[in-house]
């Protein structure tokens, strides 16, 4: 049996070596089973695919098996991001077979199973897929095929959540960096079916990216910020590969990080499109979230890291906006998956809503916090399992770094450590790897520095 697992958002490996037409054939299969085991032949199968390597062979492929296995099946007609198929899955009331490998490098493909509520398969999902490898269903009845435009369904749906009229009058140059990815397509089209001008970068699909990597992060996106620091009140926006992740350039050519975009964002729903709700966030989001949820009166509701565990927490909170560090959100009355063309959407509509330029929206949240926090993460590789398991054992009684102390612990997710310095550390273990992730975040630069100098005279691993 072929070495599948499926980690926090899929199943993922390198094309042509463990993602090949063989193992999709045995997800497949196992994905029909599961299908058909709970809901039977009249489920309808959604499938898309992003613009990797394979990804609409594969894809392919995996949409005639499940037409012989008795299913309808509705085929993307073209390259297609994950939030566009994810809302098909609500819209339709369908299962969807996204074939994406999200940020990870060109060489990777990957498959990810989103069930008919529209976000990110649960645990108890992924583990039936799982159990059903090696298994098939037998159906003599042949199922249908259809070739489908999911992204009407989407635009006419983003016509309720956003005010284009009020991003029309905005004074910005907005510049899109489609970065090669699925938003190419997307985004644009949308913007330019409202009227909206804008410019763009890197507007073809390409499976190697570019020569970079489809992780919208300041290191792949320096054109676009060259662009910014050279087009006066320019605002620059763009997604990874298949567009579930958003990335921010304000005017003065500045990242805005995924924290900072949601904090401004629960400001703006709030205030300004009277949504009420909790906030969800990961366990390895800023301690800012707290401070502007507490201020906004928004109970705060913290996950374990991975937006399957925000979308189950919105799918049962209801929140007026869910969000993790990584880059991933989505707001009341959209799907429970995350939706970099949304993001980026509301971050116009915030600008338009109170008239200012984006680098005066990171000024007033930060007026409106009083205070401001710098997060790094350093990934230690280990030998073992084992040894994963004996660094948290190792992590969870200590009572100090350095010279400060341990406040508080927090298990939600591997062992986050409070201290009595505004500052925290949260060491997790990788889904798929004996790896350590180490996230830390404190009030100064000089702590974060002193921090990280801490943790590795710690040997923490």
């Amino acid at each position: 049996m072929a070495n599948i697992k499926f980690g926090t958002d899929g199943w993922r490996a390198i094309t042509g070596e463990d993602f090949n037409s063989e193992n999709v054939t045995l997800v497949t299969n196992a994905i029909a089973k599961y299908v058909y085991d709970n809901f039977g032949l009249k489920k309808t199968v959604i499938i898309g695919y992003d613009p990797r390597n394979q990804a609409d062979v594969l894809s392919k492929l995996c949409a005639d098996i499940l037409v012989q296995k008795g299913f309808r099946v509705l085929y993307s007609k073209k390259v297609v991001p994950t939030p566009v198929l994810a809302y098909g899955a609500k819209h339709l009331n369908a299962c969807a077979v996204m074939f994406t490998a999200s940020h990870n490098p060109p060489e990777y493909l990957g498959l990810k199973f989103i069930p008919d509520y529209a976000g990110p398969a649960t645990s108890e999902i992924t583990d039936e897929i799982i159990k059903n490898l090696g298994k098939s269903i037998e159906n003599s009845l042949e199922g249908s095929f259809e070739y489908y435009d999911f992204s009407k369904d989407y635009f006419n749906h983003l016509e309720t959540l956003i005010d284009f009229e009020k991003i029309k009058k905005i004074s910005a140059n907005i510049v899109f960096d489609g970065l090669y990815s699925a938003t190419i397509g997307y985004f644009d089209k949308i913007l330019k079916d409202n009227g909206i001008k804008f410019k763009t970068l890197h507007m073809t699909h390409d499976p190697n990216f570019g020569g970079g990597m489809p992780e919208p992060k300041p290191k792949y996106m320096q054109e676009l910020i060259e662009t910014i620091k050279n087009d006066v009140n320019s605002v620059g926006f763009a997604n990874d590969g298949d567009g579930d992740r958003f990335g921010v350039i304000d005017e003065d050519g500045n990242y805005v990080t995924p924290n900072e975009i949601i904090a401004i964002l629960l400001k703006h729903l709030t205030k300004n499109k009277g949504l009420k709700g909790a906030l969800v966030k990961t366990v390895g989001a800023s301690t800012l979230l707290d401070i502007v949820a507490k201020k906004s009166n928004v109970e705060l509701i913290e996950t374990a890291v991975g937006f399957k565990h925000v979308g189950e927490a919105m799918r049962k909170y209801n929140p007026v906006i869910g969000g993790e560090d990584s880059g991933g959100l989505s707001i009341q009355g959209h799907i429970p998956e995350k939706d970099g063309i949304l993001a980026n959407l509301l971050i116009l509509e915030a600008m338009a809503y109170e008239h200012k330029k984006l680098t005066e929206l990171e000024d007033d949240l930060y007026k409106f916090a009083g205070a401001k926090f710098y997060n790094d993460r350093i990934d230690e590789k280990l030998d073992s399992q084992e040894q994963v398991k004996k660094a948290l054992e190792k992590a969870e009684k200590m009572n100090s770094l350095g010279s400060y102390k341990v406040t508080r612990v927090n298990k939600i997710d591997g062992v986050k450590l409070y201290f009595d310095n505004n500052s925290w550390i949260l060491i997790r273990p990788s889904g798929t790897e004996p790896l350590l992730r180490i996230y830390i975040e404190c009030d100064s630069m000089e702590k974060l520095e002193e921090f990280k100098e801490n943790i590795k005279n710690a040997s923490i691993a």
